[in-house]
C-alpha cells in the first residue's frame, strides 16, 4: 500500500499518482515533492508516539515516511540518523552567539548525511523490486549508496569523477559497488548515469533527481526538531546553517520542517540558510539577483561535494532560503579550511563541504544577517577522514625532531 497521496512538481505544479511517475516531471523536468494526506497522519500519528520511540535511527520517524522498513535489523541501514548534538561553546564566544549547536552527521555509518537519502531510496528499490541501484556521485553520495546496498545485499553501481578524492574511492570498492571513474566532472557523471540507468534498466539515486532522496534527507529536519525546538524555550525561529551543493540536502531539511508545519507540530518555520563556496556558488547567485533562474558555473573549489556547475535541485534550494526569510552565504576556501581547524578544536572532524557551513555562519555574522540573540544550528555533513589531504591544508604541520628530551627543549623553546 502506498504511503503517499502524489507527487507535485516543483515548477508547473502538476501532480502525478504514486505509480504514474519515478523521477521527474515530465512537462519541464522539475524535481518532486512527495505528498502525504496531512490530515490522515495527524488521526494517526501523534509528536509523543514520535519522540517516545525507542528507535535510535531514521526509522523512528516511519509514520512520516513514504516507505516501509527495509528490515535487515541490525545492519548499517539501521543505524542510519540519530546523529548527535553538540554545543561549541568556544565557536559561539567567538562569534558572539548565545545558542549555537553543531548537529554532526559525520557519525553516520558511511560518515557522512548522505546515508539519510540511500536508506530510504534502498527502501524504495526494494519495494519496486529494483535489483541494481545506481548514481553519479564526487564520492559521499556513492560511499552512502555503496554502503547502503551492501547492508541490504543490493548491487550499487557508481559513476564518480576521477578527481573524487580516493579515501570516498576506497569506500565505493570496499563496500562492494560496482564504480567507473568519469574522465570529466560531476554533471557530466550525472547525465552518463541516467543514461545508463535508461540503458540497463537501473533505480537512479541521483540527487535532485529521485524524489525520494529528499525524503530522506528531510530526517534531519525531524530530528533538528525533537532534539532542539522541543527542549529549548526559543524565543526567535531557529537559523539553520547548511552547506549547499546540488540543492538536495537544504531541500530535504526545508521539506521536513514544511512537513511539521502542515502537521501542525511546529508553529513557525526555521529560518534557513544555504552556504556555498565562492567557487561553486550557482544558487547564491540568484538569490543575490533576486531571481529563481539559475545559471550554470564553472566550479572551481577544494569542497568537492558542493563542486558543481549547474545545481540539479537548485530551485528547491533556493527557496529554502527565500520562503524561510534566510539567506545564501558565499565563502572563501581559504575560510573553509579555517573552519575545518575551528570546528577540529571543538573535537569535531570536519571535511570541506561540511566545514563550509560553518565559514558562512562566521560571514553570515560578520555580514549583520544574523544576532547574538538568534539560536543557531550548524549542520556538519561528512567527516574530515573522507578528504585527509585537505585536512592537513586546514594545520601546520608537526615539527620532526630527534628522540632526545633536549631536542623537545629546543623546539619548546
Amino acid at each position: 500500500m502506498t504511503k503517499f497521496s502524489f507527487y507535485r512538481c516543483s515548477v508547473c505544479g502538476k501532480e502525478y499518482s504514486p505509480d504514474e511517475i519515478t523521477y521527474t516531471c515530465p512537462v519541464d523536468g522539475g524535481n518532486l515533492d512527495v505528498i502525504f494526506d496531512y490530515a490522515s497522519l495527524r488521526e494517526k500519528t501523534s509528536p509523543n508516539q514520535i519522540t517516545g520511540s525507542n528507535e535510535p535511527s531514521i526509522w523512528r520517524y516511519l509514520p512520516l515516511l513514504p516507505v516501509d522498513d527495509p528490515g535487515y535489523s541490525g545492519s548499517a541501514l539501521h543505524s542510519v540518523g540519530w546523529t548527535p548534538l553538540y554545543r561549541p561553546d568556544r565557536i559561539a564566544a567567538e562569534v558572539n552567539l548565545n545558542q549555537l549547536w553543531i548537529k554532526d552527521d559525520g557519525r553516520n555509518p558511511t560518515a557522512s548525511f548522505k546515508d539519510r537519502a540511500s536508506a530510504i531510496v534502498i527502501a524504495r528499490a526494494k519495494e519496486i523490486k529494483a535489483e541494481v541501484v545506481v548514481t553519479a556521485s564526487t564520492g559521499n553520495a556513492g560511499a552512502a549508496l555503496a554502503g547502503m546496498a551492501a547492508a541490504a545485499h543490493h548491487q550499487a553501481v557508481i559513476f564518480a569523477p576521477k578527481s573524487a578524492p580516493p579515501a570516498k574511492v576506497a569506500q565505493l570498492l570496499v563496500f562492494g559497488a560496482k564504480v567507473f571513474l568519469v574522465d570529466g566532472n560531476y554533471d557530466q557523471a550525472f547525465d552518463l548515469s541516467i543514461e545508463a540507468a535508461n540503458t540497463y534498466g537501473w533505480y537512479c539515486r541521483n540527487t535532485g533527481y529521485n524524489p525520494f532522496t529528499v525524503e530522506g534527507k528531510k530526517t534531519a529536519a525531524f530530528e533538528i526538531w525533537e532534539q532542539v525546538i522541543t527542549k529549548n524555550s526559543l524565543q526567535k525561529p531557529l537559523c539553520i546553517f547548511v552547506s549547499v551543493g546540488d540543492g538536495n540536502i537544504i531541500s530535504g531539511i526545508h521539506k521536513g520542517f514544511k512537513d511539521l508545519l502542515a502537521l501542525g507540530w511546529i508553529d513557525q518555520m526555521p529560518r534557513i540558510f544555504g552556504v556555498q563556496s565562492e567557487g561553486s556558488s550557482a544558487i547564491a547567485n540568484a538569490f543575490e539577483l533576486g531571481t529563481e533562474k539559475i545559471t550554470p558555473v564553472s566550479a572551481n573549489t577544494l569542497a568537492d561535494s558542493i563542486s558543481v556547475d549547474l545545481p540539479r535541485d537548485g530551485l528547491r534550494a533556493l527557496r529554502a532560503a527565500t520562503q524561510t526569510n534566510g539567506a545564501y552565504v558565499k565563502v572563501a576556501d581559504k575560510a573553509i579550511l579555517e573552519a575545518i581547524a575551528t570546528l577540529g578544536r571543538e573535537g569535531i572532524f570536519a571535511e570541506p563541504a561540511a566545514a563550509t557551513a560553518t565559514a558562512g555562519l562566521k560571514k553570515a555574522v560578520a555580514d549583520g544577517l544574523i544576532s547574538g540573540d538568534d539560536p543557531v544550528l550548524v549542520l556538519n555533513t561528512g567527516s574530515g577522514l573522507k578528504d585527509v589531504k585537505a585536512a592537513e591544508q586546514a594545520v601546520d604541520p608537526a615539527p620532526i625532531i630527534e628522540p632526545t628530551l633536549a631536542a623537545l627543549k629546543k623546539i619548546m623553546g
